[in-house]
């Protein structure tokens, strides 16, 4: 999953940038307002952690001309202005969350995966699909409590895959939940990575199918031979 870090803390949002990264999602950061407008406006991401005291452009405007184009990103809003009517000004213009600084990092990671699992239109942290399980708080997967250890990428595709089982993926829509502004992600490695994911997923009766020339799509569960 694609999150967006607008901070212009630069300590902070190395130290933030770093930390989600660990997790296994794929971040971009920016440090000032009109940059974020610019990249919410030709990007997709799942999530955005938005600042509201920044440089050139503030932060609820921002959120203004996000909701105003419709995005759906979850918008986290992640600010020193902690006062009630703040609050309430931000979570009426469109953000899902808020949280003021200083903030205790395990409750800010525990708001990230509780946001990423709304926009997935899922109440619990476990989804089931066969005999695989994914754990949505420690972002691991399972077949029958062993342990399926997978690669961050092939965890990643595996994840977007999972959450949208049956429905056909666009490999562009891959591209943009896995890759942040400087990795180096083509249409070939993503071929790769679904080669190797197919290989992996064979033992537990799950196949990830092609959609020539659209994308992939994880099929319906079949009994292991």
């Amino acid at each position: 999953m694609r999150i967006l870090l607008v901070e212009d803390n630069t300590a902070l949002a190395d130290g933030l940038s770093a930390l989600l990264r660990g997790s296994g999602y794929a971040v971009d950061v920016v440090c000032d307002g009109v940059s974020a407008e610019a990249v919410t406006a030709t990007e997709n991401f799942d999530l955005v952690i938005l600042d509201l005291n920044l440089p050139d452009m503030g932060g609820l405007d921002v959120l203004k001309g996000m909701r105003a184009r419709q995005s759906k990103a979850a918008v986290l809003i992640l600010t020193a202005r902690g006062a009630t009517e703040d609050r309430v000004r931000g979570l009426d213009l469109g953000a899902d969350d808020y949280m003021s600084k200083p903030f205790d990092v395990s409750e800010l990671e525990a708001r990230v995966r509780v946001l990423l699992r709304r926009q997935a239109g899922l109440r619990s942290s476990a989804v089931h699909y066969g005999k695989v399980s994914l754990d949505l708080n420690s972002r691991s997967f399972s077949a029958d409590g062993t342990p399926i250890d997978l690669p961050a990428r092939e965890l990643g595709l595996l994840e977007l895959l999972f959450l949208r089982a049956g429905k056909v993926v666009s490999k562009e829509a891959i591209m943009q939940s896995l890759a942040a502004f400087d990795d180096d992600l083509s249409a070939n490695a993503i071929e790769q990575y679904v080669s190797r994911l197919r290989r992996r997923l064979a033992p537990y009766g799950l196949t990830v199918k092609t959609a020539r020339g659209i994308g992939y799509y994880l099929d319906r569960p079949t009994e292991p031979a």
